[in-house]
């Protein structure tokens, strides 16, 4: 193990920029194929021109400007959907009915996202808790552990920690575990521990990625915990705008980063996955942090307060479900232990009050919130073939359903807003599987083809609405096309695969290429 000193920033966690700024790695330091066709493109004139007008608005008008502008660009959605509703009133079908809901949360979301979302690292949040001085302050210049688990990750762990060591966050300490890797990784990283003022941790066997990262957590002396994932790019200011997000905002427990695709041109179905990332992120990201309770802070780039999680970190490395350990590192479920101590946190702790993460001090619990950074950049790699893409989804929807019975439990006690987008989500997910028994196996052997041909059609609009939304963010990108086609895929090949995740959920491997 190489043992090093902490990085020292020659300023302190500095506020990122105005509302102007855009978050982005320059041109010349974004890796190729980061950013998606959106930083490889121009912004048509006219766009750009429009918001620099906005900017130049006072706050308020900006605001009111911007919700006419969504209501209008809604409207036609929301027609279709009285259309809809009108049509439910008259006959009670179950399908009517699941593309009721499906299209009435896609405008909610819509519009949350567009009119309420604010980016903590650029401007202070418009809703706040009424007693925000309640929350303890983060140190104007924190402390910051940067914390990675790796296992066979030979031929990209270097591009990886690389771009860790470049982070322009000051005060901070890099902390990599090695899980018991055989594929050449360890001798990279003891590379890069001579080079790179930075921590690594080899364990002989391989312990699971909650466990690896655990060990990383009780090297780390900061009071903000950052996570990425081995297969993952950092832009230089990812971290400090996640820092600078927690520091501005006390009542802020977490925040998630902003990720794309790292390879996004290794092929349509890459480009397919970048698309579709960038509106899980800038739609339903923003929209949960618009009431402040994100579900998932995501693996690329997870950036935790100390007194927020510490005290939960062996309930999720010893996380059990149906009887068996639960080994998927799921981030859910962590991002669950910030949003739910208030409720869950006291008998979480005295399960696990023998454990130094709870015995050497006892933070209090609080009803923290959960954000989300726009303007903080990570890329990671997504597969680029069938096989790693069905077995990453499988993996993903193991910890879905796993995370249901925990967040499930509590998130109505969160508000309306965030019940509504939980269980609304829960609802879309759970329904997908009977939907496409419905309409691709049983209407077709019936003879209702057509029944079929309206189904398709309705999943190509949502899809085409989600792309639109893609292209108003990035204009002159024509990548926007890529979106209807995930939607596609998901109601017409994903959808299966929740069944099989739940009759295989105790299985699995902490692997990222494996399910």
């Amino acid at each position: 193990m190489k043992d090093s000193g902490r990085r020292q920033g020659a300023a302190g966690v500095a506020p990122a920029p105005g509302p102007g700024g855009t978050g982005r790695v320059p041109a010349q330091d974004a890796p190729r194929g980061t950013a998606g066709a959106a930083d490889r493109t121009r912004a048509l004139p006219a766009a750009r021109a429009l918001g620099r007008r906005l900017e130049r608005l006072d706050p308020a008008v900006r605001r009111g400007v911007v919700r006419l502008l969504v209501v209008a660009c809604l409207t036609p959605l929301v027609l279709l959907l009285a259309r809809q509703a009108v049509r439910l009133a008259r006959e009670c079908d179950p399908a009517v009915c699941y593309g009721v809901t499906v299209l009435a949360g896609s405008i909610a979301m819509l519009y949350v996202a567009y009119t309420r979302y604010d980016d903590p690292a650029e401007r202070e949040l418009r809703r706040r808790p009424p007693s925000p001085a309640s929350f303890p302050p983060l140190p104007r210049r924190p402390r910051v552990s940067l914390l990675l688990a790796v296992k066979d990750e030979v031929d990209r762990i270097e591009s990886c920690v690389r771009s860790m060591a470049a982070s322009d966050c000051p005060d901070t300490r890099i902390v990599v575990v090695d899980d018991g890797s055989t594929d050449g990784t360890s001798d990279v990283l003891r590379a890069l521990g001579r080079e790179l003022d930075i921590t690594v941790l080899h364990l002989p066997e391989n312990a699971g990625k909650k466990h690896a990262l655990v060990r990383a957590c009780a090297l780390a002396d900061g009071d903000v915990l950052v996570f990425t994932d081995s297969d993952c790019v950092l832009a230089p200011d990812a971290v400090r705008r996640c820092v600078t997000a927690l520091v501005r905002h006390p009542e802020l427990g977490a925040v998630s980063g902003h990720c794309r695709a790292l390879n996004a041109d290794a092929g349509p179905l890459a480009r397919i996955q970048d698309v579709w990332y960038e509106g899980q992120f800038r739609i339903a990201k923003a929209a949960e942090a618009a009431f402040g309770s994100v579900t998932c802070v995501s693996g690329p780039l997870a950036a935790f307060r100390r007194d927020a999680v510490y005290n939960y970190l062996p309930a999720w490395a010893d996380d059990r479900f149906l009887g068996a350990p639960f080994r998927f590192a799921t981030d859910r479920q962590l991002t669950g232990y910030v949003l739910g101590q208030r409720w869950r946190g006291r008998a979480l702790k005295d399960r696990y009050r023998d454990s130094p993460f709870v015995s050497a001090r006892d933070y209090p619990e609080r009803q923290w919130r959960v954000g989300y950074v726009r303007s903080a950049r990570v890329w990671t790699d997504v597969p680029a073939r069938p096989g790693a893409f069905l077995r990453q989804q499988v993996r993903w929807k193991k910890s879905f359903i796993r995370n249901l019975f925990f967040t499930g439990s509590f998130m109505w006690r969160r508000g309306p807003g965030p019940a509504a987008l939980y269980y609304g989500h829960a609802l879309w997910v759970a329904a997908a599987p009977v939907m496409a028994v419905r309409h691709l196996l049983w209407a077709p052997l019936r003879g209702l083809g057509f029944l079929t041909l309206l189904y398709l059609c309705g999943v190509l609009l949502k899809g085409c609405v989600w792309g639109l939304a893609y292209k108003a963010d990035h204009p002159g990108d024509t990548d926007w096309r890529y979106r209807p086609l995930m939607s596609l895929l998901s109601s017409t090949v994903l959808a299966w695969l929740l069944p099989y995740s739940l009759l295989t959920v105790r299985r699995g491997v902490w692997s990222r290429g494996r399910a």
